[in-house]
């Protein structure tokens, strides 16, 4: 009964053509007419995923060929958004790992790859972009059959099929010396032959594992998941199987199925399809419904703990409220509640200050995307630098570590190996690739943060870093990320053109003429150590050469505007990044300068 099912998973890192391979079996399949233009990258619907270039939450879709329904997962790229990865790889039989035939596997690629293998899912290698400079798709096969090896792949995992192509070009083939380079076509014939129906129980009473929660306006939450026995229609009465034993009755109102770029109503679903269903309004993701009272829950696979913690807290700076609607701590509260719902490998809780909550998981990153989204939903938020969660094994304190991959140009190699030593990091492997270096190094996650922003000024942006989580182990020494003090803002008022040239001796700055800024904003990077007091809104005495100030005003330098990121990153744990929907300032915790030297003197 469910022959005519297969359920894939897509695997890539950043970059590797993922997104556009998935819109390229969309228009084979028929989802588009041909005539038709497909919106470019049609599953990174949300806008920060479309901006970023990489998927931050698993979408589904599915492709009809012939009598056959192949349902797509776009799976995470990003090891921060692993909660994602580990619950798609309990829906699928089969995945897609897509690798660039320049760049060869990534380090998030890997991290997906083992989730999948370690769940006895079948791959099939798809070699992208051959028709890039320098391609070698002989060479990245190679690759990618060590990496297998490496990860412990089954001999049926390791024979996987091979496919090379463009997914930008639309087209694929099994063999390079082909000619017939058209379509996708020998992609869908493999998949359909390589991946096996899912292993389900059509005649047994109905069960399904919420893997994922999606949200409607008009039916309310939708429970996602993969039918594991039986079938489901609008009306039946289900249980919905707690985590703690407890069971709740309620009515399935809506049974929904994946079709084209959405879905669509389904009259049945059916064992092996991948379905939502509406009318269980507290469902959470890992529970399980079911026909009967008395079934057993499905297992659930164990999500890797948050690494990192950020505090977030109501804006309480003079600008408040001017550039937001939502800046209530009620309003805060009631958001990070929501995000919990629906993203599992997010934890929340409330701090022993008003107003401050702490919100802890994978990476940083994770938690930027959600402060990047708060912010295009009329959110003002304060948010501290990471820090990293330590706990406690036979009495001894341990930390997170991880392996960091790097490759940059060979000679400024000296520079960065020197940078990650201070910051406690143990080169592991060291070879050369071309003119690159290429590096593996163990380094606490304490180590990592702000790293990214020192590796692209010590290698001009050319350097290209990855991590994966390793283990726990004892914590090491202090680090301090960095070296500058900052130039605060003593004044509130209007930066000036007249201030800002002064100050452009003193370091490099945020601000520029014109910008609203407050006592205790940090307008700009010290160029020694420790922190300056300046006034960046004095105002040149009144003359009647009016041109002065012009020319002033183009000699500045432009100032460094941050990404999200990058400013969570740079700051230090006295300091807060102010996110409004259009602005990023830098500040101190603390705004009054007087009320800071106490507190330190305090210590």
């Amino acid at each position: 009964m469910t022959e005519h099912i297969r359920n894939i998973a897509i695997i890539a890192h950043v970059d590797h053509g993922k997104t556009t391979l998935v819109d390229e079996l969309l228009k084979a399949g028929g989802v588009v007419e041909a005539h038709q233009k497909l919106e470019e990258r049609a599953m990174d619907s949300m806008d920060l995923e479309r901006e970023k270039g990489i998927t931050i939450k698993s979408k589904n879709t599915a492709v009809k060929w012939g009598d056959k329904t192949i349902n797509i997962v776009d799976t995470p790229g990003h090891a921060d958004f692993g909660g994602e990865v580990e619950r798609v790889m309990r829906m699928v039989d089969g995945v897609l790992l897509v690798v660039d035939a320049f760049e060869g596997p990534q380090a998030q690629t890997r991290f997906v790859l083992r989730k999948a293998l370690a769940e006895g899912i079948l791959p099939i290698l798809v070699i992208n972009k051959i028709d890039r400079e320098a391609a070698d798709p002989l060479g990245v096969q190679d690759r990618v059959l060590e990496l297998l090896i490496e990860l412990g792949a089954t001999e049926d995992q390791f024979e996987a099929p091979v496919l090379y192509g463009s997914a930008k070009e639309g087209y694929f083939v099994t063999d390079l010396k082909s000619d017939d380079r058209s379509s996708v076509e020998p992609l869908i014939e493999v998949i359909l032959k390589r991946v096996p129906p899912p292993k389900v129980d059509s005649g047994a009473p109905f069960r399904m594992l919420v893997s994922n929660i999606d949200w409607d306006d008009y039916v309310g939450r939708i429970s996602l998941g993969r039918v594991e026995s039986g079938k489901v229609a609008k009306g039946d009465v289900l249980w919905l199987l707690r985590e703690d034993g407890s069971r709740v009755r309620s009515k399935v109102t809506k049974v929904f199925e994946y079709a084209k770029l959405g879905t669509q109503d389904a009259a049945v679903g059916e064992a092996g399809n991948i379905i939502g269903l509406a009318g269980f309004e507290d469902v959470d993701i890992g529970e399980t419904l079911a026909a009967n009272e008395g079934a057993e829950p499905l297992p659930f696979v164990a999500i890797d703990p948050p690494t990192v913690q950020m505090q977030f807290a109501v804006n309480d700076g003079p600008f408040a409220g001017r550039d937001g609607r939502n800046v209530t701590s009620r309003a805060l509260w009631d958001r990070l509640q929501r995000e919990i719902k629906t993203n599992v490998s997010i934890e929340v809780n409330e701090s022993d200050q008003a107003g401050v909550f702490n919100v802890a998981a994978r990476g940083a990153m994770q938690i930027a995307v959600l402060v990047e989204t708060m912010r295009r939903e009329d959110y003002e938020v304060l948010v501290s630098r990471p820090t990293v969660i330590t706990h406690q094994e036979n009495g001894v304190e341990v930390e997170p570590f991880e392996t960091l991959y790097l490759e940059l140009p060979g000679d400024m190699t000296g520079g960065v190996i020197q940078t990650l030593a201070n910051r406690k990091g143990v080169v592991e492997v060291m070879e050369p690739r071309g003119s690159m270096s290429y590096l593996e190094v163990i380094i606490p996650t304490r180590g990592l943060i702000g790293f990214e922003f020192e590796l692209m000024n010590l290698t001009s942006g050319h350097g290209v870093m990855s991590h994966l989580f390793k283990e726990y182990r004892p914590v090491v020494g202090k680090i301090r990320a960095r070296e500058q003090g900052c130039l605060v803002s003593m004044s509130t008022g209007t930066a000036m053109a007249y201030s800002l040239e002064g100050l452009e001796e003193r370091g490099r700055l945020f601000v520029g003429p014109s910008d609203e800024v407050y006592e205790g904003q940090i307008v700009g990077e010290n160029s020694r150590s420790g922190d300056l007091p300046v006034n960046p809104t004095k105002a040149k005495n009144l003359t009647n050469h009016r041109s002065a100030t012009k020319s002033i005003d183009e000699g500045l330098r432009p100032p460094i505007k941050m990404s999200l990121e990058r400013a969570i990153e740079y700051i230090e744990p006295d300091e807060f990044v102010e996110a409004t929907p259009n602005l990023i300032r830098l500040r101190k915790r603390i705004l009054c300068p007087h009320e800071r030297k106490r507190s330190e003197k305090n210590g």
